[in-house]
């Protein structure tokens, strides 16, 4: 194949797995949007109030989590210091509901692409909000018993409301979508060189003793490394191409969307949240620790399931891959 012949061919795969993207991306964003104009979410935010005291937050809380949960990290980060004021928040408080938006945001766009890699909403959907729920009961409860971070929170960036208008909603939406496919294409043929030069395996080389760690097997471990580092949309979208080829396997493909879903964007969204006044050992060093853990004990259990139980509850594409441990 000519050189010319394999740049169109890697061109039209990227831009048709660009096109799988902005199907879902898109009309759900718009959705979620809407519902948060028409005070759906702030509407049923108070059933949260339960939740926020689990893990030592004030109620008023609940909205902004589930404003992020539905929207997005950008949806929920105006919303923090308005609902609450910063005066009466900590350094914990923000570290602890931090570790909350981390762990499940923008449900309903991320888990709409793991779901066309083949694993099963439901359960990648709850093992998500689950996850997030029980690191931040444990890192509140460790903060509450030694008083560290107790601190009043000292935020770099207090950020103002969100635009009320549908223009300034549809111009950023567009220039979300173009960025999504020149990042998508650059890493395309980021990813390719890496192969073709050998320095994605070198790569792999130092990052397989720890992905093990989390049961991710090498056939999975770039996929995951690039989840983990640029977030779900585009490890995630990379994982589509991969799990419809059959080049990886589907407990592979599942444990790899467990892991991602617990540990994503760390470079980006840790920024986020550390100029909203987090502290880095709770929102990086210990997340990614408990994601391994977690994702270890999961891979376990996964690698345990008969192919019935495994493809009846966990992934929904059996159809289209043949069952591989």
């Amino acid at each position: 194949m000519s050189f010319l012949s394999t740049v169109l061919h890697k061109t039209r795969e990227t831009l048709g797995l660009y096109y799988v993207l902005a199907r879902i991306t898109i009309p759900v964003t718009i959705a979620a949007e809407l519902l948060s104009r028409m005070g759906v979410i702030e509407a049923v935010a108070p059933a949260f109030a339960p939740v926020m005291s689990l893990v030592g937050l004030p109620p008023e809380l609940g909205l902004a989590w589930l404003t992020g949960m539905v929207v997005g990290i950008w949806g929920a980060v105006p919303l923090v210091f308005t609902l609450v004021p910063v005066s009466s928040l900590s350094t914990a408080d923000i570290t602890v509901f931090s570790a909350l938006l981390l762990f499940a945001h923008a449900l309903p766009i991320e888990q709409k692409i793991v779901q066309k890699a083949g694993p099963g909403m439901a359960a990648t959907t709850l093992l998500r909000v689950a996850g997030g729920l029980l690191y931040a009961y444990l890192l509140h409860r460790v903060l509450a018993a030694t008083g560290w971070l107790a601190a009043p929170a000292e935020p770099l960036w207090i950020p103002m409301s969100a635009p009320d208008d549908w223009a300034a909603f549809f111009i950023g939406l567009t220039e979300t979508m173009i960025s999504m496919l020149v990042i998508l294409v650059g890493l395309t043929w980021a990813l390719d060189l890496l192969k073709y030069t050998g320095v994605l395996d070198l790569m792999m080389w130092v990052l397989a003793p720890v992905l093990r760690l989390a049961g991710v097997r090498r056939e999975a471990g770039h996929l995951t490394a690039v989840g983990l580092f640029l977030g779900i949309s585009y490890g995630g979208g990379l994982l589509i191409r991969e799990a419809r080829s059959g080049a990886v396997s589907p407990r592979q493909v599942f444990v790899s969307c467990v892991f991602m879903g617990f540990a994503h964007s760390v470079i980006e969204d840790t920024m986020i949240v550390l100029a909203l006044g987090a502290d880095i050992g709770g929102v990086l060093i210990g997340r990614i620790a408990f994601a391994l853990a977690a994702t270890a004990a999961i891979a376990a259990l996964v690698r345990a399931m008969s192919d019935e139980t495994f493809f009846s509850w966990c992934f929904w594409k059996a159809e289209t891959v043949a069952p591989q441990r």
